[in-house]
């Protein structure tokens, strides 16, 4: 019998879909289309089925987070920069009771005030900052250590 696949919703939040053109010096030049490919394969690697959106808009990123809260296990979350202010976010992430891991391509912690405040941080498991598309790679391989503890 095949084992049965962990399923992880990843989403991409406001201005990602800019990745590769948008202030490089941040963000790198690696495209966002090149990312989920990353993403993908790491996902496959590991035996774990993923479902990837972006969305510049707060609303699609909650519907899509409320209509997969059945089929998901876990979610990896860009919220770009609504990571700052989106209480609407936050709640619909703690709505749906799944691990959550937080990722951002820069570190959001050495840059402006203002992106060194996170409302998604203290509902997440962890946040991964800087490491730019290693941040995802990582925290599928967090999301299985944690899954393979549990069984």
């Amino acid at each position: 019998m095949a084992e049965t696949s962990y399923k992880v919703l990843v989403l991409h939040g406001p201005n990602l879909n800019l990745v590769g053109f948008r202030e490089p010096e941040f963000y790198g030049r690696k495209l966002l289309e090149n990312i989920d490919e990353e993403i993908k394969e790491e996902a496959k690697r590991l035996n774990l089925e993923v479902r990837i959106l972006q969305s510049n808009s707060e609303g699609i990123l909650i519907d899509a987070i409320h209509e997969h809260r059945r089929w998901a296990e876990a979610i990896i979350v860009n919220p770009g920069g609504l990571t700052h202010y989106s209480i609407a976010l936050r709640d619909a992430l703690t709505a749906v009771r799944l691990p959550v891991i937080e990722v951002h391509l820069s570190n959001v912690h050495a840059r402006e005030e203002f992106r060194r405040h996170s409302v998604i941080a203290p509902i997440t498991l962890g946040q991964i900052v800087g490491l730019g598309s290693h941040g995802y790679t990582l925290a599928l391989q967090a999301l299985k250590k944690l899954q393979e503890e549990v069984v």
